[in-house]
């Protein structure tokens, strides 16, 4: 019997690499994603955009956010688009820009609970792999060293402890946002159905560099994270060093 096709197999000769960074919820990923990309002169794909998409979607549709048959078949009906702009990623649902409205606080939570559905996640992880077939990407999430691209040339688990985790995550709401204690008490819950879902739980890949950001600034996350791609780039034949 022949060998299942592996995610990475289409890009063995390529030198474009697939960046991999996972993490909980406020531990920096997206910020980080976006900086690298646009460093490197790669896509950003922010996979929490598309689950939040789909919750939006739900919410629109007066889908039950538990209801794994109805969502998978919804995913089936969507069109979820990341289109990746210099000034950064805007996300389009059937059409529409919804980078602003799936930012609310009711469709957060409605990602975070369509995403431990099974037969969601393996919709999404197709699209997220024909997103990054040909290399060339940063794409960050929760499952993307693991399951999305298990043989990405990267792959980064940044985490921080969870009241910095909580306290980043408050000052990215709008002003008239949930109270701190709120978004604290959301991000736990989110933390324990990430940790424990049945399929594709948050961990980090056995391989992954894992970057405690807790003490770090930002600068200090993207010079160590860079320090790594460089190192990899050097090892792809005809490939120069990339300017900081």
């Amino acid at each position: 019997m022949g060998r299942e096709p592996s995610p990475g197999d289409s890009r063995k000769n390529s030198s474009r690499l697939v960046i991999a960074i996972d993490g909980p919820a406020g531990s920096g990923k997206s910020t980080l994603a976006a900086l690298l990309a646009r460093k490197y002169g790669y896509t950003n794909i922010e996979t929490g955009a598309m689950y939040r998409a789909l919750a939006l979607s739900a919410i629109n549709h007066d889908v039950a956010l538990d209801d794994e048959h109805a969502l998978a078949s919804l995913a089936g009906r969507s069109q979820i688009e990341l289109q990746a702009l210099p000034e950064g990623n805007r996300v389009f649902l059937d059409g529409k820009d919804v980078s602003e409205t799936i930012r609310r606080q009711d469709v957060t939570e409605g990602a975070s609970r369509v995403s431990v559905h099974p037969a969601v996640r393996k919709w999404m992880v197709e699209r997220q792999r024909e997103l990054g077939a040909d290399g060339g990407v940063v794409m960050e999430g929760r499952d993307i060293g693991t399951r999305v691209f298990p043989d990405a040339e990267i792959k980064i688990f940044l985490d921080a402890a969870p009241e910095v985790r909580g306290s980043r995550r408050f000052l990215q709401q709008p002003a008239a946002a949930a109270p701190p204690e709120s978004v604290l008490a959301e991000l736990h819950a989110r933390d324990e159905r990430d940790r424990t879902r049945a399929n594709s739980p948050l961990v980090p890949a056995h391989d992954a560099v894992l970057i405690d950001s807790t003490n770090l600034t930002l600068d200090q996350v993207v010079k160590k994270v860079s320090g790594i791609i460089e190192n990899k780039l050097l090892e792809l034949p005809g490939h120069a060093p990339t300017a900081s």
